[in-house]
């Protein structure tokens, strides 16, 4: 029988301890000309618990602990090899991902993280159907935080739209959800999106396992509450503070439903604000090193002019910009520049007039605007009118 010629002479070697011969005896039957596949995928199967962990508890693609430099180079080689026997062979292409991975494990613990990345991006496990879910997530997970070691941005960006949203969601991947959306905050936090980063921390607060551990669900919902109020407004931004102003969470921690409720009045905010202090003093608000920390702290600052001047533009047609510049506790300059970026950006409407130092809010009207709106105050008065009529016209009959 070929397989057992072919497991026996692996074993033989590996008896007398002769590695060399081992590694050669692999090339030498895998490449023989016309070798069944059952043969191949025996050498493959009986020397992969040389190399790598197969113990249940273990995770794919563990390397097999070692102890002498010597065993490190020989397991070293022996996962080179057997990637290259699995190279393009359909029928092995889930012992090729484990290999990988291994060798992935091997360059990072090396300190080649470079190397590491762009070992494990050679492989598309995505398209892999010998692979569990799991494990696919798993490998994509390890080829994301990789590539955020190696600072490629652009590439995790991509990696990490190879999972799938309602897989990850699914029951039995809570930890895998919790990785994924927290290598994808790094991310984000590198592009500086505040919004994307809130709704990071909420998956990761909405995850059942996060949701039944205090310290955590605080820390998750925290961190959403802190990324929200650094946020642009928007409509999803809003629809996002409402949601998680009904959650009875947010009662537990008093300076984040302060916060929501502030966001969430139409009226003016006073800077700094009562629970800034306590926002700022989160260790999501200091990660990423000083540059980012001022980052953050001058957009605090923003959105709260923002706010003001959105909240202004919902009470006064027209203001003086002295008169508003006072209100809001800015310098004049400071207010055109911001009110100018908030127009360009179509958050609000305002015309400034500085010969006359007035800030407009309200639009203008074309004549046919204005006389469609006149038309349809007319049409709604007379409603009233006839709906009246018939009530007393009604109460008349009744009566006789």
């Amino acid at each position: 029988n070929l397989v057992k010629v072919c497991e026996t002479s692996l074993q033989l070697c590996k008896d007398c301890s002769n590695d060399e011969a081992l590694i050669a005896t692999l090339k030498t039957l895998s490449t023989r000309r016309s070798q069944k596949t059952k043969a191949v995928s025996a050498l493959v199967s009986k020397a992969l618990p040389w190399v790598l962990d197969m113990s249940e508890d273990a995770k794919p693609g563990t390397p097999l602990p070692v102890s002498t430099d010597e065993q490190k180079k020989i397991r070293e080689e022996m996962v080179i090899c057997l990637r290259d026997i699995t190279n393009g062979k359909i029928f092995l292409e889930a012992e090729r991902a484990r290999l990988t991975r291994a060798l992935a494990t091997l360059y990072e613990q090396d300190g080649k993280i470079a190397e590491a990345a762009d070992t494990l991006q050679e492989v598309h496990v995505e398209t892999y159907g010998a692979i569990s879910k799991r494990e696919k997530v798993e490998f994509i997970l390890e080829q994301m935080r990789l590539t955020l070691a190696k600072r490629d941005w652009t590439r995790a960006a991509i990696v990490s739209r190879k999972i799938n949203r309602k897989a990850i969601n699914e029951e039995g991947m809570q930890t895998e959800k919790v990785v994924f959306f927290t290598l994808l905050a790094e991310y984000h936090r590198h592009e500086k999106d505040a919004f994307e980063l809130a709704k990071d921390y909420h998956a990761i607060y909405l995850t059942p396992s996060v949701q039944a551990v205090d310290e955590q669900w605080k820390s998750a919902l925290q961190n959403t509450v802190l990324f929200l109020a650094l946020s642009a407004h928007s409509m999803e931004q809003q629809d996002m503070l409402n949601r998680i102003n009904i959650d009875t969470n947010l009662e537990k921690i008093e300076f984040c439903r302060a916060t929501i409720k502030l966001l969430l009045k139409k009226e003016i905010i006073t800077y700094p604000t009562q629970h800034q202090t306590e926002l700022e003093s989160l260790p999501a608000f200091s990660e990423g090193g000083t540059e980012l920390t001022t980052h953050w702290h001058d957009q605090f600052h923003k959105r709260v002019i923002q706010h003001n001047i959105r909240v202004a533009s919902t009470y006064y047609k027209r203001i003086h910009g002295a008169r508003l510049a006072d209100m809001l506790g800015l310098e004049l300059g400071e207010l055109e520049k911001e009110i100018s970026s908030m127009v360009s950006d179509g958050s609000v409407y305002a015309k400034i007039d500085r010969p006359k130092d007035i800030v407009r809010f309200l639009q203008a009207q074309s004549p046919e605007s204005t006389l469609s709106a006149w038309a349809g105050d007319i049409t709604t008065l007379l409603d009233l009118v006839e709906k009246t009529t018939h009530l007393i016209n009604k109460e008349n009959m009744t009566k006789q």
